[in-house]
């Protein structure tokens, strides 16, 4: 039996005197139960074992390969003996002095700013209109000059600094002036707590990339771009194609990448295996798929495999293989 080995570890180990990794323990024990006796070829990528594969060189590839529609239209699978999904990796950079204040340059913060304007323009009007005729020396019968004066009472009434200057004496002007007192309270305290909040948050923050939403417009890397592309193009990210998680690494430490998209497993397992302070692993799991054994069409091998690999799970096997290489509770 030909069989082809391809992926990355935690799955497939690299490098190694003999083949291990989950992939490969859990087809040996398959092989084992039926008595197979089989020869291996190494790939250096999935897509170059599937290739094989389709070509009539090969009886199945055994790896982290991923059950997808368009490749069940040119192969059959045996049942996945691992359900993941896409994650990211990022570095936990901290903001630039530039991105710390770049809260307060942005679009929401103008609109704001000139609603606040706008409020204050009819709020210093409506006084104006109330109190030119009984108190034209403060608020004089010049528009610009006499709505300026009543923004201006509007800002000092709001801040509660009460400089003296200006104040309403008629009736409707201080029932103007009293219900801006009440509005500006609630309107200030707001304004306040959104300020210090943002203040906050952009001084404790960092650059990390923890949901996929952040990927927008970022160039990331990612070793599987076949299943990844979508994905990436959903978010608007520009991909970049690596041959392997080891490549992808390097670019993201010498941040030419903003992150890594890949199988979570394999990005768990690389941390694992290359600790670092500035690198972490997003808890977010996107595009749920399996990982399975990929055979020709038609071929007499699946129900066998199926059946065994329904065993291996009934006995907790795989699990206990998976959990060697994982830990669990990722």
């Amino acid at each position: 039996m030909r069989v082809g080995i391809a992926g990355s570890p935690p799955f497939i180990m690299s490098g190694a005197q003999s083949q291990s990794g989950i992939a490969y323990e859990v087809w040996t024990a398959i092989a084992d139960a039926e008595n197979w006796d089989f020869t291996t070829q190494r790939f250096n990528t999935v897509s170059d074992a599937l290739s094989a594969l389709k070509d009539g060189q090969l009886d199945l590839v055994v790896g982290p390969v991923s059950i997808t529609s368009e490749r069940v239209e040119t192969m059959d699978f045996s049942q996945p003996y691992y359900f993941s999904g896409l994650s990211i990796m990022s570095r936990k950079d901290e903001p630039t002095l530039f991105e710390r204040i770049q809260p307060f340059f942005s679009m929401k913060l103008l609109v704001a700013v000139v609603v606040f304007l706008f409020i204050l323009a009819i709020v210093g009007t409506l006084i104006w209109l109330a109190e030119r005729k009984k108190s034209p020396e403060q608020f004089p019968p010049d528009i610009t000059h006499g709505i300026a004066n009543g923004m201006w009472l509007a800002i000092v009434t709001m801040s509660t600094t009460g400089y003296g200057d200006r104040a309403p004496i008629t009736l409707w002007g201080r029932i103007i002036a009293g219900c801006w007192m009440v509005i500006s309270i609630i309107f200030a305290t707001s304004m306040v707590a959104g300020i210090a909040s943002t203040l906050t948050l952009t001084g404790m923050g960092s650059n990390t990339i923890t949901e996929a939403r952040q990927l927008t417009g970022k160039t990331v890397a990612t070793p599987s771009f076949q299943v990844s592309k979508s994905f990436l193009d959903e978010f608007k990210a520009k991909a970049v194609k690596t041959q392997s998680l080891t490549e992808a690494y390097q670019l993201l430490q010498q941040k030419k990448v903003a992150a890594i998209v890949f199988d979570r497993p394999q990005l768990l397992y690389f941390q694992k295996e290359h600790p670092s302070d500035n690198i972490i692993v997003s808890r977010s799991v996107y595009d749920p798929t399996g990982y399975g054994f990929a055979f020709p069409l038609k071929s007499p091998l699946i129900k066998k495999v199926n059946i065994r690999m329904l065993q291996l799970n009934e006995l907790g096997s795989v699990k206990h293989i998976i959990k060697a290489w994982i830990d669990a509770e990722n």
